[in-house]
């Protein structure tokens, strides 16, 4: 048999690459009823174009191999854009140097498709060695923010090659091409999963922080943060107090983070976060909610006890293991919500449920009652209910 020709090799290449974004996604049966989880990521490496991977000049690259690979695609920003369903990607490549980049989607749950480049983002001061983690805000002072992970080395530890300090880069833009790089957050101490509201609170932009004494360990930062800035083009962390905390022996023991943006309802503020504990393999993390009340942001109405999404089957595997993260969800016109996970840092999923479902989730889930004797108090009760039920 004849060895095929280099456009043979290309034309296959092309057609397995397509078959792959092409491929419909199939919800899971039997979940929780608050959410369904969808069968195939809808982001990994492998969706990467071809042409950020290979040189397709025969005379350069006659063995048709990979000149620049791709590790990971995962922890992405997400908005709904002319009709379209945008992710703002972490695209991690071979060198462990992560970029930003587009993908959109006709339906949200499959069909993700790159834009032809990633997105060049203007470097603030000191250049970055990485950047990650965007949180997208359409605010209503008519730009699309993003706030991210600024990672640079820690010079004050010279012969510590793993030492780093990390901030919130700012950017803005109208149409997620062009992007206006804006000051580094100033604040007391570094700052990650920094994510803006959405709507002026008294006159001023309100941020979601996550204070922290080093680069990975929380230390005293005692939670979820709250701070107020006037310009965003100058913003600056003068007063933080804390409106979600962490606790002991709970989901969140070791720190917490805001996810995206919340979502407003009729009943509140509806807040995806993710919270890590501490096990025997290591930092276990896991995605929650909390609601918070629509005259004050700061004033948590309902948090349910426990977990709402942890890694489940093949996403506990990748590069860090047992991971679930979320920085992007979608609330559509119709009332689905597209709720975008990463699993294990490595690859990109979709859970989608409804605002009436997440409500019903948070008002109407018990509670952490922070010992065994309350957790079995209150599934005693659930079982008295049910059988009262069954005995009419």
């Amino acid at each position: 048999m004849n060895n095929p020709t280099y456009e043979e090799r290309v034309k296959a290449l092309r057609a397995h690459h397509e078959e792959l974004l092409a491929r419909p996604n199939i919800i899971e049966l039997w979940g929780n009823g608050i959410y369904d989880r969808w069968q195939f990521p809808v982001l990994t490496a492998e969706h990467t174009p071809l042409e950020w991977r290979y040189d397709f000049c025969e005379k350069d690259n006659p063995h048709l191999m990979q000149r620049i690979m791709m590790n990971a695609t995962f922890n992405a920003g997400a908005m709904k854009w002319n009709g379209k369903y945008i992710v703002v990607a972490r695209v991690e490549g071979a060198d462990r140097k992560s970029f930003f980049a587009v993908a959109e989607s006709p339906n949200g749950t499959d069909n993700f498709r790159f834009w032809d480049e990633p997105i060049t983002m203007p470097e603030y001061g000191e250049p970055a060695t990485n950047v990650y983690d965007m949180r997208l805000t359409q605010h209503e002072d008519g730009w699309i923010y993003g706030l991210f992970c600024v990672e640079r080395h820690d010079d004050s530890q010279p012969n510590d090659l793993s030492a780093a300090v990390a901030a919130c880069g700012i950017a803005r833009t109208k149409d997620l091409k062009n992007w206006e790089r804006l000051p580094d957050l100033k604040a007391k101490c570094q700052q990650r999963n920094v994510c803006l509201h959405p709507e002026f609170v008294d006159g001023r932009y309100a941020l979601y922080t996550r204070p922290q004494d080093g680069f990975i360990d929380a230390g005293s930062g005692g939670g979820i943060g709250w701070a107020l800035v006037d310009d965003m083009a100058n913003a600056e962390v003068k007063e933080e107090k804390i409106i979600n905390s962490r606790r002991y022996h709970t989901i969140m023991e070791v720190k917490n983070g805001e996810g995206p943006a919340p979502i407003k309802t009729d009943q509140g503020w509806l807040h995806l976060a993710h919270g890590v504990r501490g096990c025997a393999s290591g930092l276990r993390y896991v995605l929650y909610m909390y609601m918070t009340a629509l005259d004050d942001p700061t004033r948590v109405i309902a948090q349910p006890g426990g977990y709402l999404l942890v890694p489940q089957g093949e996403e506990y595997i990748g590069d860090v293991m047992n991971v679930a993260f979320s920085n992007g969800w979608i609330a559509d016109e119709d009332g689905t919500v597209f709720i975008y996970y990463a699993s294990s840092d490595t690859r990109l999923h979709v859970a989608t449920s409804t605002i009436e479902k997440l409500i019903d989730y948070c008002l109407n889930t018990p509670q952490d009652g922070y010992c065994t004797s309350a957790s079995v108090e209150t599934i005693k009760r659930l079982i008295s209910k049910n059988k009262q039920k069954n005995t009419k």
